[in-house]
């Protein structure tokens, strides 16, 4: 019997609910348990002498964790000796990786790998699934870090970082959600409470003074009262586009010259790909979507049925167009066909701040990170 042609939506979703809550209050019971084990000292909890910034969130998929780790790199690195520990998820390694330029993404994740390619001769950069451990080795090896930026560090609970920044998609409130596999929360919202500095993330360009303040008031009931804890709301900025492989004379160097008989086949194999797919059909050309898993790489196969796609696009011009975290993985992929190398393009993301009175993410961050304990 097909269901789907018997209930709607609602009655379907509510049927889900309902199979689902028990799994949801079980994986609840666990979180909780494990983090009262860490509150009341069952499980260790190990601080450093070199502050050590974690950068995470309570939900499943994309908020945005790389710009904003790239965006506290670029604010911070002439100030500080920064390293940069993230556990690499989906790398094909094991263990501590210091990075270097010989790896791909196949050794150190494609989020590291991307941060690297950028930042590598300003930090330090390792991977490790053991977080205590990987700053050890990376204190070892370079003893002159004074600032260690944990990727994704919010539930490694582990370490005890000096400042912990939680970022929340703004189109994903925490405070709308549920705990997994009913929503997307890995912990309860009032999570909230361990964390430093809040971060609400992708907030649309024509954000209003109301819907700061209705924000503000939904997140009152999980956080404490400045200082102790600080709320602050950012965007996502993307740039011109830029060739993946390095060619001479790109053929698409500004989105606005794109025209009504260009096509454009965006590529993404991210969380959250829908808002470059927003940004994209701005623009006048055609836009068709090829989405794959997260972290995804791609096979022989995955690029004859990409090509399929791309060249059944009618367009007086035609491009790929896919995100940065995307191109690393097919820059190093020997699958890409080498006569397609001038037809694709990446998108670069880069974090914007709201301007709010009194507030100053960058400087609110300096200070904590250089506060004497008591």
């Amino acid at each position: 019997m097909d269901l789907s042609k018997i209930l709607n939506k609602e009655q379907r979703k509510s049927i889900m609910d309902a199979l689902l809550t028990p799994f949801s209050w079980g994986y609840g019971a666990g979180v909780w348990l494990r983090n009262k084990a860490f509150n009341i000292g069952l499980l260790p909890q190990e601080e450093f002498d070199v502050p050590v910034v974690s950068v995470g969130n309570i939900t499943v998929g994309g908020t945005g964790k790389t710009p904003h780790v790239e965006y506290i790199i670029e604010a911070l690195y002439r100030r500080y000796h920064v390293a940069v520990l993230s556990r690499g998820y989906k790398r094909k390694t094991k263990g501590f990786i210091l990075a270097s330029n010989n790896m791909t993404p196949r050794d150190i994740g494609d989020e590291p790998y991307q941060i690297y390619r950028k930042y590598g001769g300003l930090i330090t950069l390792a991977v490790c699934e053991k977080r205590r451990k990987g700053i050890r080795e990376l204190l070892r090896i370079d003893p002159d870090i004074n600032l260690i930026l944990l990727d994704d560090g919010f539930q490694h609970r582990y370490v005890k970082p000096k400042v912990n920044i939680l970022l929340m998609d703004y189109n994903r409130p925490c405070y709308e959600d549920k705990l997994m596999p009913l929503g997307t929360l890995r912990e309860p919202a009032n999570s909230i409470t361990r964390c430093d500095i809040v971060v609400v993330t992708k907030c649309p360009t024509d954000l209003t003074a109301m819907d700061i303040r209705m924000m503000k008031k939904n997140l009152d009931q999980y956080m404490f009262p400045p200082p102790s804890q600080v709320l602050f709301f950012s965007n996502i900025r993307y740039a011109d586009p830029v060739p993946v492989f390095p060619v001479q004379s790109p053929q698409l160097t500004s989105l606005q010259w794109l025209h009504d008989d260009d096509a454009v086949l965006c590529l993404t194999g991210i969380a959250t790909p829908k808002p470059l797919v927003r940004y994209l059909r701005q623009f006048p050309a055609t836009v068709k979507v090829m989405h794959f898993d997260d972290h995804h790489f791609f096979t022989r196969r995955d690029f004859s049925d990409i090509f399929k796609v791309y060249n059944s696009l009618e367009g007086k011009r035609k491009f790929i167009i896919t995100t940065e975290k995307d191109a690393v993985r097919i820059l190093n992929n020997p699958y890409f066909p080498p006569t397609k190398r001038n037809i694709i393009y990446y998108i670069p993301m880069r974090v914007g701040f709201l301007e709010m009175e009194g507030s100053n993410f960058v400087e609110d961050l300096v200070q904590r990170i250089d506060m004497q304990e008591d």
